[in-house]
This record gives structure tokens, C-alpha cells and sequence, in this order.
């Protein structure tokens, strides 16, 4: 320990350096880099984002009998239902059915989003990307 105007304190006297392994950090290009790679990520996540929102997918339940369409965004754009299957005494049955289909073609609609997704992204799990 010092004293009087000898005195410094142990974050003046102890220097530390990062050693940051070459193409890591260490300077404003691989900063503009990084960001470039980021800006180009998100255009793409974009592009692909609305991709999906167009598309469509379907799904059947009971063999055939019910038919649902979902767009990317999961909303219910088309159900088709057999006259075959309408039986009054069993209306249980036609919404298990209808139920089936839905959920089905919505999960075909998120597993598709994760895939493509997750190309862009490198399987990283970026909040509110999708």
C-alpha cells in the first residue's frame, strides 16, 4: 500500500486487456459488418415473413371428410365439409373433425414459418422475428 500522493488505486495499477480472437469484435468495420449482416438478416426475415403470410396450407380430418385451409397468418380461409359426414345425432363427431383439420393445417403453417425461419437465422431464437 502507498501513501500520501503516492497513493493509486488497484484499478489504476492493474491494466486489463481483452484478448479478443482476430475477426472478433476489435474495431468500427467488423461493427459495420455485424450491422450489415443484421440489416441483411432482417430484410430477409421480412421477405420470407410475407412469403408465408401468402401462402396457404390444408389439412383433412375423418379421411377426407373435413378440409381446412389456413393462410400464414393462421387464419381460417376455407372449410370444406362432406354432406356424408353431417349426421345430426352426432354433431360432436363433425366438430372433432372440423377441429382436427384446423389445428392440423395451422401446424403445418407454424412448422413451415420455424423451417424457413429459423434458415435465415441460423436457429437462433430471435424474439418477434415470427
Amino acid at each position: 500500500m502507498r501513501h500520501g500522493s503516492e497513493y493509486k488505486s488497484e484499478s489504476e495499477d492493474i491494466i486489463m486487456r481483452a484478448n479478443i480472437p482476430k475477426g472478433m469484435g476489435g474495431g468500427p468495420g467488423n461493427m459495420q459488418a455485424m450491422l450489415r449482416q443484421a440489416q441483411k438478416m432482417q430484410e430477409d426475415a421480412a421477405r420470407v415473413q410475407q412469403e408465408l403470410e401468402e401462402k396457404e396450407y390444408s389439412a383433412s380430418a375423418g379421411g377426407g371428410a373435413v378440409r381446412a385451409t389456413v393462410n400464414g397468418k393462421h387464419t381460417l380461409t376455407a372449410l370444406t365439409i362432406d354432406p356424408q359426414v353431417v349426421d345430426p345425432d352426432d354433431a360432436e363427431m363433425l366438430a372433432d373433425l372440423v377441429m382436427a383439420a384446423v389445428n392440423e393445417a395451422q401446424r403445418a403453417a407454424a412448422k413451415d414459418a420455424e423451417e424457413k425461419m429459423g434458415a435465415i437465422t441460423g436457429g437462433m431464437n430471435l424474439p418477434g422475428m415470427f
